[in-house]
């Protein structure tokens, strides 16, 4: 005990050289956030776990460099809280929850009431009053989909069991929060049946004015400020301030307008640029500062009494959370004829309480409706949780993958028709011809670009679209307008020559527009295209904060994109890699892509699945035989498959294409429930790679 105290104080002394100013406090949260999480994510440990330990650490309770209550640690924590019930609302998808109404909402009926009623139960036998027993149920009814990226990575978002698990959050977190309002109120003597009545009334008019006025004015705003991403980011956040000050204006917390916030903004933004922006200045800034605020809120000796002397409630209420997700899960096998597998990963899904819970756990500790060892206790199972139910999600969502193989050969087709409507996409095809937008603006990359191009018409027996585009002016006559028509039609009449050596017809259309990308990608739509074929070079491609020419195309494009840095002509490209994850449809296309591309000029294909060392072998062998299935569909060709084990996935395509020329990879845009980064094995290999490469991505619509 001397050595700490002794420890603690020369801390103490190092620490009185710093200067006391609200620029250090955002220092050091600024290089917690940028040091913390890789490490504990090294540690197979979520990184938010870090970023609580870091806060415990620097917080009153240890070195005391923070203070909860400072200005700028409480304005931020603040900020992080509403941002955090914003992307929570922001990540559920509408369209998923409609299509799944019934199913979602009988399972968010279940895996709602079940906790709540368990951990009021719980809470009263422990001798809690009436409103602290309902919140801690509250606090228990909620989930967070904190393993959302990882049944994104396998590929499962559209299974049914996922989609109503997705769909149940608006339910379980909607209910949590309502709930909380009503403690509130209780706590301040307040509660009462016409209380309650005037209070929902006036919570439905707040969420409808929310839901339908952000909906409205954000679509207007948009239609205006169609190019001014700037203005766009600077809307969403004006909108979710307004709606956290505006629940306060009727005495509910400020996270319940934040939640309804992203829900409307949802809508809004779509999956577009913009809501990556906002996800991302979020997931870097605010949400990482607030889970180490939270941290400083820790009181290591009343954590110590948590698991000491209020051990057996920290464990019964972990224990009750785990079990009666597990019970509400399991009550909706028979209604709606789940596999087991299907419910041990709602089940896991649904486990994780962090969003809601975390911010609900603190508005009930400053309305002293809980104890700071009550909050430590949902910490601790908040810990708990979110380490177990991500584990969990990996071992049997994984099996869902499984479960879905082999694929159809209809799921399989790379040229469907994707201006079709969502509901008969998968059973339609192009009627008209198969047709390549070949964007032109670097006569550096124009040949090889027109030869992929021009092998791929061919083979399909359809035709090159080369597209020159020239910024408009408000004077069609102004002299710098008229030099760039002029050259971009050198550049096509060039276009239409190299498309005639590699014997493929081609039809120029040279457009005048106020954008380049929207120019792309409206010509494509105009022309029905099957694909478009960019070019980029090996510098600039990564995407800035608000957008480059080829993430814009991507958002925007109706139908496939194919990213190409070609370092030699494509005929002489004989050996393709193509790293396969697992078998969603949109892999499928990648690889069909490679495939339909190497029957053109007899080039042999390597399939690559890196897998964990973990991974059971019923699982690879189902991907095996459907890979083999999934090639036999297409264009016979020359072909083989490399599986291997790998912790780092980019280390292993970059060694495997040394002796491979081109590699083909599919762009997926991945969002994060906590919002924290993770890393992008895509962009490490486009940096890395000396080979050339292709990214191929699809329309997010």
């Amino acid at each position: 005990m001397a050595a700490l105290t002794t420890a603690d104080s020369a801390a103490h002394g190092l620490l009185s050289f710093l200067p006391s100013s609200p620029i250090t406090a955002f220092t050091v949260l600024l290089l917690v956030t940028l040091i913390i999480p890789p490490i504990f994510e090294r540690l197979r440990l979520p990184g938010l776990v870090g970023l609580l330990a870091a806060g415990v650490i620097l917080g009153p309770s240890v070195l005391g460099l923070l203070d909860p209550s400072g200005d700028v640690e409480t304005l931020l924590s603040d900020v992080g809280k509403i941002y955090l019930m914003f992307v929570a609302g922001l990540e559920i998808d509408l369209k998923d929850f409609k299509r799944t109404r019934n199913r979602s909402l009988g399972f968010g009926f279940t895996t709602f009431a079940v906790p709540l009623t368990a951990g009021m139960l719980l809470s009263r036998a422990f001798g809690f009053d009436w409103i602290a027993a309902v919140l801690i149920g509250s606090l228990l009814a909620s989930h967070t989909l904190l393993a959302y990226p990882i049944v994104m990575r396998l590929g499962v978002t559209k299974e049914p069991s996922v989609t109503a698990t997705v769909g149940a959050t608006i339910f379980t977190d909607i209910g949590a929060l309502l709930v909380l309002a009503m403690c509130v109120a209780a706590q301040a003597g307040e509660f009462s049946a016409q209380t309650v009545v005037v209070q929902l009334i006036m919570l439905g008019i707040f969420a409808t004015a929310v839901l339908v006025g952000i909906d409205w004015a954000g679509k207007l705003y948009f239609k205006r400020n169609g190019d001014r991403e700037g203005n766009q980011f600077l809307f969403v956040l004006a909108a979710v301030f307004l709606a956290a000050v505006g629940s306060q204006l009727i005495n509910v917390d400020k996270i319940v307008g934040a939640f309804l916030a992203g829900l409307a903004v949802n809508d809004v933004v779509g999956n577009g640029p913009v809501k990556e922006k906002v996800e991302f200045v979020g997931g870097v800034l605010f949400i990482p500062f607030f889970f180490v605020c939270m941290g400083l809120l820790l009181d290591l000796q009343v954590f110590r009494e948590s698991v000491t002397t209020n051990l057996a409630f920290t464990l019964a209420l972990t224990g009750t959370l785990i079990l009666s997700k597990f019970l509400a899960a399991l009550a909706t096998k028979p209604f709606y004829r789940y596999s087991w597998i299907q419910i041990l990963t709602m089940w896991s899904l649904s486990m994780p309480q962090v969003a809601a819970t975390l911010a609900a756990a603190l508005v009930g500790l400053q309305q002293g409706i809980i104890s700071s060892l009550e909050f430590n206790a949902v910490i601790v199972m908040m810990l708990v949780t979110s380490v177990t139910g991500p584990l969990l999600t990996a071992r049997y969502a994984g099996r869902l993958v499984t479960s879905k193989l082999p694929r159809t050969a209809s799921d399989d087709s790379l040229w469907f028709d994707y201006g079709a409507a969502p509901e008969s996409r998968h059973d339609a095809t192009i009627t008209g011809p198969f047709t390549v937008v070949v964007p032109i603006y670097n006569p550096v990359t124009q040949r090889y670009l027109i030869e992929m191009a021009a092998l791929l018409a061919s083979h399909e027996g359809g035709y090159v679209i080369p597209v020159t585009v020239a910024r408009a002016h408000v004077h069609m006559d102004d002299p710098s307008l008229v030099s760039a028509v002029d050259q971009c039609r050198r550049l096509l009449h060039k276009a239409e020559t190299l498309s005639q050596e590699f014997n493929a017809q081609a039809y120029s259309v040279l457009r005048i527009d106020d954008d380049v990308s929207e120019g792309i990608t409206r010509t494509a739509r105009e022309q029905n295209a099957s694909l478009i074929l960019l070019g980029w070079s090996r510098r600039g491609f990564r995407a800035k904060l608000f957008g480059t020419l080829v993430d814009d195309v991507f958002w925007s494009s109706h139908c496939p994109v194919a990213v190409a840095r070609l370092l030699t002509e494509p005929t002489e490209i004989r050996r393709i890699l193509v790293p396969m994850k697992t078998m969603t449809p949109q892999a499928v296309r990648t690889a069909r892509f490679a495939q339909v591309f190497a029957d053109t000029h007899h080039a042999t294909v390597t399939l690559l699945h890196i897998c964990d060392r973990h991974t059971p072998d019923d699982q690879l062998k189902a991907i095996e035989i459907a890979l083999t299935k999934m090639m036999a569909d297409g264009p016979q060709i020359s072909w083989n498959l490399l599986t291997t084990v790998g912790d780092k996935p980019a280390d292993v395509i970059l060694e495997t294409a040394q002796t491979h020329d081109m590699i083909v990879l599919r762009s997926m845009r991945r969002r994060t429930a906590g919002g924290l980064a993770v890393s992008d094995v895509t962009h490490q290999v486009i940096d890395e790679a000396t080979c050339s490469l292709v990214l191929f991505g699809e329309p997010h619509t």
